[in-house]
């Protein structure tokens, strides 16, 4: 059971890496529908359909085939997802410098070591139970 929840957590977080999630899996059988349907209507293969939908010539295909719209926003893998990033940087326009500081690196050790010693080892005190 251990192992099946490992196998089982473990694929979802390597789906989740690659921006594949539930709602895509539960899609699939959409994709294979419209797929179906492009090769009925158009005669195109999968390369040509995936290029469609998912490639180069997407762009084109929604243009030309506005009535298959809501066919589309059906289809697995469309959602968007945006990450920005913001880089800032400051510009000094007086000129003047900044004041440099130094790193002083302490050569000075702080601790010491004692080993530990305990006078009821010598003593016998601490010694493992004997049969009578």
């Amino acid at each position: 059971m251990n192992k099946l929840f490992s196998i089982l957590l473990s694929t979802l977080i390597m789906l989740q890496s690659f921006g594949v999630h539930y709602d895509d899996i539960v899609q699939l059988d959409d994709l294979i529908e419209h797929a179906e349907f492009h090769k009925a209507q158009y005669g195109d293969n999968m390369i040509v359909f995936l290029s469609k939908h998912y490639g180069e010539l997407k762009a084109q295909h929604q243009r030309d085939h506005q009535e298959e719209k809501k066919d589309h926003e059906k289809l697995p893998f469309n959602h968007s997802s945006s990450i920005s990033s913001v880089a800032d940087m400051v510009i000094n326009p007086f000129g003047t410098e900044l004041n440099q500081f130094e790193i002083i690196d302490f050569k000075v050790l702080n601790f010491h070591y004692q080993a530990p010693t305990s006078s009821l080892h010598t003593e016998g005190i601490l010694q493992p139970p004997r049969i009578s």
